[in-house]
């Protein structure tokens, strides 16, 4: 019955409000849940740093790997905290899309038209390109589109760089620094400058390293398990 009434009369102003509004919540309560999801992450990882630290005080032999470890779980913990903040602006700017929603809409009620806004598009197009959120966000802005707040999407409205995070290896001082902040006076010396932690042992070296290889490789296939 829905699906005839659908075809044969337009929706209300005030049922594609409905709608609009639904879209935007569903959207942020699943901003929230990968927020909080990201906030487990990013502890986990500090457990890991700071387990690599302590292996590394009770057995100074271990020092150089332990200072590998945790420069590779800092890297992994400087991009959490970075998608995290992604995460959090893009709630911030659902949250400004709905309110000028439902102002364009009262607008709409008083003056009995509809003007599109450039400024809602904006913001739709570059949350229709968050991971995160495409399904759903590609669903709130046909529906804006329906009701004449926004035009018709254009694919390459914006470039992909200003909204996806990028994937270069984080910077060196940024990694010292989230150690600091994580062990504080328990950073090993190796944790600052590994590469001067040991003399060079051309003989042994290979297979040592290999073993530190096969190690990490398993610590972040766990942290990866954790993410997804």
């Amino acid at each position: 019955m829905e699906t005839i009434r659908g075809l044969l009369w337009k929706p209300t102003p005030e049922e594609q409000k409905r709608k609009c509004n639904s879209l935007v919540r569903a959207n942020v309560r699943k901003l929230d849940r990968d927020i909080q999801q990201l906030k487990l992450v990013e502890n986990k990882t500090k457990t890991y740093i700071l387990q690599a630290s302590k292996r590394a005080q009770r057995n100074p032999s271990q020092a150089k790997q332990a200072a590998q470890e945790t420069r590779i779980f800092a890297k992994e913990l400087i991009r959490t905290r970075k998608q995290n903040a992604r995460l959090a602006t893009s709630k911030a700017q659902l949250q400004s899309v709905q309110m000028q929603v439902n102002e364009a809409f009262s607008v709409r009620k008083i003056e009995g038209s509809i003007r599109a806004s450039t400024g809602i598009m904006k913001d739709v197009n570059s949350l229709v390109r968050l991971p995160e959120l495409t399904g759903t966000m590609r669903e709130l802005s046909q529906e804006l589109v329906k009701a004449g707040i926004i035009e018709e999407m254009v694919g390459d409205s914006l470039p992909d760089s200003e909204l996806l995070e990028g994937e270069d290896d984080e910077a060196e001082a940024e990694v010292d620094k989230v150690l600091t902040e994580i062990l504080k006076d328990r950073l090993p010396p190796a944790a600052h400058k590994p590469e001067e932690a040991l003399p060079a042992q051309p003989v042994e070296e290979e297979e040592e390293e290999e073993d530190q290889q096969e190690m990490l490789a398993q610590m972040r296939g766990r942290l990866e398990a954790l993410k997804s």
